[in-house]
C-alpha cells in the first residue's frame, strides 16, 4: 500500500464498550416468554424426556443452541414452565374470587368458582402449564420441588375457609384436610381426560364436582 494512502485512510474504529446485542438478546424477554409457552405445550404433549431443546427451538423458529442463551438447561426451562404456571395460576384465582367476593357469593357458590377456575386452569385455553406441573414433578430438583410446593401452598390456601364453612353447615361431611386433597386429587385427573372437542363443558364439569362433593345447590 502506498505509505501516503495509508495516511489519509481513517483508521478503523474499535467499538466501544459492550459488543452489540443480537435479535434474541434485544428481545430478551419476549423471546424468553415465547420458549416458556412453547416448552409447556411440547411437555405436556410429547413429556419432557421425549422433547428436545431441537423441538423446542424449532417451536419459536431459533438455532438448536439459541434457548441456552435464556436457560442454562432443559431442566431449567422445565422449572421455568411450571413456576410460570403456578405464579399465574394464583394471580388467576385472586382475581376470580375477589370478583365473587364482590357478589357476596355464599361458601358454596365459592367453591364453585373455586372448581370452575381450577378446571379452566387445568384443561381450558392455554392451559399446560399446570399439568407439566403435576406429571414432570419427577423431573426437578428437590430445591425445585419445594420451590414450587410453597406456590402451591398458597394456591390452595384460599380453598381451606371455603371447605370450613361447608363442613360447619353439614353440606360437607369429610374432614376438611382430607376433603382438600381428594378434591384437588380428583379435579387434576381431568387432565389426563377431558377432551374439549366431546363430552361435557367445563360448566357441566363443575357442575358434576358440586354434586359429588358436596351437599346441596350451589
Amino acid at each position: 500500500m502506498d505509505p501516503a494512502v495509508a495516511e489519509t485512510t481513517p483508521a478503523e474504529k474499535r467499538p466501544r464498550g459492550r459488543p452489540r446485542k443480537t435479535v434474541d438478546e434485544r428481545d430478551d424477554g419476549n423471546r424468553r416468554q415465547e420458549l416458556i409457552t412453547s416448552a409447556a405445550r411440547l411437555f405436556r404433549r410429547k413429556g419432557f424426556d421425549a422433547t428436545s431443546t431441537r423441538d423446542i427451538a424449532a417451536a419459536v423458529g431459533m438455532q438448536s443452541g439459541s434457548p441456552f442463551y435464556h436457560f442454562k438447561s432443559k431442566g431449567a426451562l422445565l422449572y421455568a414452565v411450571m413456576d410460570e404456571g403456578m405464579r399465574s395460576a394464583i394471580a388467576q384465582q385472586a382475581k376470580v374470587l375477589q370478583t365473587a367476593a364482590q357478589g357476596g357469593q355464599s361458601a358454596a357458590g365459592l367453591l364453585a368458582v373455586l372448581i370452575r377456575n381450577h378446571f379452566d386452569i387445568l384443561v381450558g385455553p392455554g392451559s399446560d402449564f399446570i399439568p407439566v406441573m403435576l406429571y414432570e414433578a419427577r423431573s426437578i430438583t428437590p430445591r425445585q420441588r419445594t420451590l414450587l410446593a410453597t406456590l402451591q401452598s398458597e394456591y390452595e390456601a384460599p380453598w381451606t375457609p371455603v371447605l370450613q364453612a361447608l363442613h360447619a353447615s353439614g353440606q360437607l361431611k369429610a374432614d376438611v384436610k382430607l376433603s382438600r386433597l381428594l378434591i384437588f386429587g380428583a379435579l387434576n385427573w381431568s387432565a389426563q381426560w377431558f377432551d374439549a372437542r366431546k363430552g361435557a363443558s367445563l360448566d357441566e364439569l363443575t357442575a358434576a364436582a358440586m354434586a359429588l362433593f358436596i351437599r346441596g345447590e350451589a
